[in-house]
């Protein structure tokens, strides 16, 4: 493999300065160079969080995955390390596909996807490698780790991927995304006592027609009593990212889930991964993107002609709520990047636009209050990223329940209205939005009800402003602030 990583960060040394910089956020984690999706063993390691994730550095489109890396102390300041792992082997040749981390004996170890793909086969197993400085890694003689004899008979080997690795009372497990003989998604739950040997446990669940035919990026953990399954289920429209909330036993394997909710309603969430962090908070990190919509892009986004694309969301807090579901809030840490704070107790709104200030209009955290009581509009449009004729549409429909984000007349590139019901029995109505140079992420609903898009607006669309339809709204404690870049 050292020569495979060796040529991969020769390239990107010798090609980083080539990168156009119009697009690219000043507080969303994205790779130097070339291809990002999915994001790969979020874990902290010897006092710094580490993030990988997967990477081909050679184009800005997607090809033979490798693990790109970085690590910060901060979840905000990310600093750029060697590429983690390559295809170099038999089993990964044409692929190190997702997977996690795992800390274990002081060592970093990474169980991933191997990818094969020719003429002959197409074949997924899952492999293992381990670091002692949390940089190098190296793949162990025994690749791979689970592979067809473990799931013969359970499923196929050419959709089986994406391990979510976790440590229970000295044991370790494993989630892995397959699928049935009949194209339905299912999820695979392996056990292990070491890392290295490993045995089929149960299917922790299996899907029924119509809820996507591959349940990819899966990932398995305890929140409070309960157990939450996430996955991002392929061929099942809208759903970008789902969880299932319920009870799980580890002597037989079963999941028993009650509850089910989306985790973001937006385009662009897909592929989340979550680590525990020093302090017990339960942390999700996603790809800002999703493979049903990017090919409606034009050449996959303007950003593909700067020579990268991709980048993920903003850092999530997993929160369980009283009733069950499930807030996704941001992490506390983004608070440290704000500046130029800005502060108005109360705005009406009519149907006249008025202008709010928000940072620099482009990188910025706005949030307020709605007050229900106090309004009687049947609408409210916020408008952001406005400018030479386009703007991207935040709509809180009050009458009917719903709300929308447009973002077709946002950037000449970007196509599609997400949608979501949208609660007005209450007495009034959070809203939180973080806008960087190519995403709106829109939070709302006490973080039950989300949002992210991206967008690809110029620096001449740095105009915001809100009207009220139908009659007047009235805003309560509206604060907003600029956000400093995170990169250098």
């Amino acid at each position: 493999m050292k020569e495979s990583i060796r040529k991969a960060n020769q390239y990107i040394d010798e090609n980083r300065e080539k990168v156009d910089q119009q697009y690219r956020g000043a507080f969303h984690l994205l790779p130097p160079i070339g291809w990002m999706n999915d994001p790969n063993g979020f874990v902290y390691f010897r006092g710094e969080y580490h993030l990988f994730y997967q990477f081909y550095p050679y184009d800005s489109v997607w090809g033979a995955m490798h693990w790109g890396h970085a690590k910060s102390k901060d979840l905000l300041h990310w600093e750029e390390l060697p590429v983690a792992l390559a295809p170099s082997e038999s089993y990964d040749k044409d692929g190190c596909f997702s997977g996690s981390a795992i800390v274990k004996d002081d060592k970093l170890y990474l169980l991933y996807t191997g990818h094969v793909d020719d003429e002959e086969k197409r074949e997924e197993t899952q492999c293992l490698a381990v670091s002692t400085d949390g940089i190098t890694f190296e793949k162990i003689p025994t690749n791979p780790v689970i592979h067809m004899q473990h799931i013969d008979g359970i499923a196929d080997i050419a959709d089986f991927r994406d391990p979510k690795v976790f440590e229970y009372k000295g044991s370790y497990y494993t989630v892995v995304a397959s699928k049935t003989v009949d194209d339905r998604g299912q999820i695979l739950l392996f056990a292990s006592s070491n890392l290295e040997d490993w045995s089929f446990k149960s299917v922790l669940l299996e899907g029924e027609k119509g809820q996507g035919i591959m349940w990819e990026c899966p990932d398995f953990y305890q929140l409070g009593d309960k157990y939450v399954l996430t996955f991002s289920p392929m061929g099942s429209g809208d759903h970008t990212s789902v969880y299932l909330t319920g009870d799980f036993d580890y002597k037989t394997g079963k999941f028993d889930w009650h509850i089910s909710g989306e985790m973001d309603w937006g385009f662009d969430f897909y592929a989340p991964q979550s680590m525990v962090a020093p302090d017990g908070r339960r942390l999700i990190v996603a790809w800002a993107n999703e493979w049903e919509w990017m090919p409606l892009f034009k050449d996959w986004g303007p950003t593909y002609q700067e020579g990268w694309c991709g980048f993920f969301n903003v850092i999530r807090e997993v929160r369980m709520c009283k009733d069950g579901t499930l807030a996704f809030v941001p992490v506390e840490e983004m608070e440290k990047i704000r500046e130029n704070k800005f502060t108005q107790r109360e705005i009406q709104i009519t149907e006249t636009p008025q202008q709010l200030k928000a940072g620099d209009g482009i990188s910025f955290e706005m949030k307020f209050t709605l007050d229900l009581e106090e309004t009687d509009a049947d609408r409210v449009e916020l408008k952001l990223r406005c400018g030479k004729e386009k703007e991207s549409r935040c709509i809180f429909d009050l009458k009917n329940g719903e709300l929308l984000v447009d973002r077709s007349c946002a950037d000449g590139w970007s196509v599609g209205t997400s949608r979501s019901v949208l609660k007005v029995s209450e007495k009034s109505l959070d809203v939180h939005i973080f806008s960087d140079q190519s995403s709106l992420e829109i939070f709302t609903d006490q973080y039950r009800n989300n949002h992210s898009n991206n967008i690809f607006a110029g620096n001449d669309q740095d105009a915001i402003s809100i009207s009220a339809f139908g009659g007047r709204a009235v805003i309560r404690d509206y604060e907003a602030y600029g956000l400093q870049e995170c990169f250098n």
